[in-house]
């Protein structure tokens, strides 16, 4: 290699790793996630592994005060009860073995919201009461708004406007089952509403081809955790895509939210914030 292609490498190189230490600029405060992947849409598996490996990548994963799934507490007709109990299985390996195999989540109980609907609640109500104007809790809303809501509901009201609930799409806001999304607002909660994010990060199965083939196992671990919903024969919609939709919310408070945070973000975006962490951790040979 000659000396005017190491200097380009080496500039390149110190760009990419800019690029990615400016893309990380999370506001203050702390954030929670609850998701379904209960219900018929099985992309909350994609999202979910992708938003715990880029708030480990970020340095963030500390941050997360709450993780809940399987929030859908009323079953949708067009999934069995057998597919049901697969989905909450399923999301909870999603979980802990994301969290295991990337680390950093130690602090954290990763909820079933159907499974263990009280536990659920109340931890989200402790992450609620701890909030304050120098530190905030920030929702991800990745589900229907139901458990948000009871969690609202069993804290104080001068509390609730220290929370701001992070949301992508209405299929979310409007499928509550005990709770309208007008009725989360009426809380006196801030809502963050950003553009929808399959745009981005629900494309052609060959767009994370370069997940499957890593070398790393914790970013080929990410992938077949996505391509589960891909395979799934509950859903049409979700045949030839690899979705992590969801996850988009994660990256745009990793970004900033509301002070300049990526309102778009894309795979490219995802694939440079984990290929930039694995590449400054490798995993310890055994």
């Amino acid at each position: 290699m000659n000396r005017k292609t190491v200097i380009i490498t080496c500039t390149l190189i110190l760009w990419v790793a800019s690029v990615i230490a400016q893309s990380v600029n999370a506001p203050k405060g702390r954030i929670a996630i609850v998701a379904d992947g209960n219900s018929p849409d099985p992309d909350d598996l994609g999202g979910t592994a992708v938003s715990l490996a880029l708030l480990r990548s970020a340095g963030l994963e500390n941050r997360l005060v709450h993780y809940s799934h399987s929030c859908d507490l009323v079953r949708d007709d067009r999934i069995s009860e057998k597919a049901e109990k697969e989905r909450h299985h399923l999301m909870q390996v999603a979980c802990d073995m994301t969290a295991r195999r990337w680390g950093g989540f130690d602090h954290l109980t990763f909820y079933d919201a159907i499974w263990q609907k009280e536990e659920t609640i109340n931890d989200l109500c402790w992450a609620i009461n701890a909030s304050s104007i120098d530190d905030p809790l920030w929702i991800i809303e990745a589900g229907e708004p139901d458990i948000i809501g009871m969690a609202l509901k069993k804290t104080p009201k001068e509390k609730h406007k220290f929370v701001k609930v992070v949301t992508h799409h209405p299929a979310n806001d409007n499928a509550g089952d005990f709770y309208t999304w007008q009725q989360i607002l009426d809380f006196g909660i801030e809502e963050v509403r950003i553009p929808d994010q399959n745009i981005n990060l629900k494309l052609d199965h060959d767009q994370w081809d370069w997940a499957r083939d890593h070398t790393d196992p914790r970013i080929r671990l990410i992938w077949t955790i996505g391509n589960i919903a891909e395979v799934d024969d509950i859903v049409k919609f979700q045949k030839g895509k690899w979705d992590c939709s969801d996850a988009g919310m994660v990256f745009y408070w990793i970004t900033g939210a509301t002070n300049g945070g990526i309102k778009q973000g894309t795979v490219t975006d995802v694939k440079n914030i984990l290929s930039n962490y694995i590449d400054k951790n490798p995993e310890i040979k055994k």
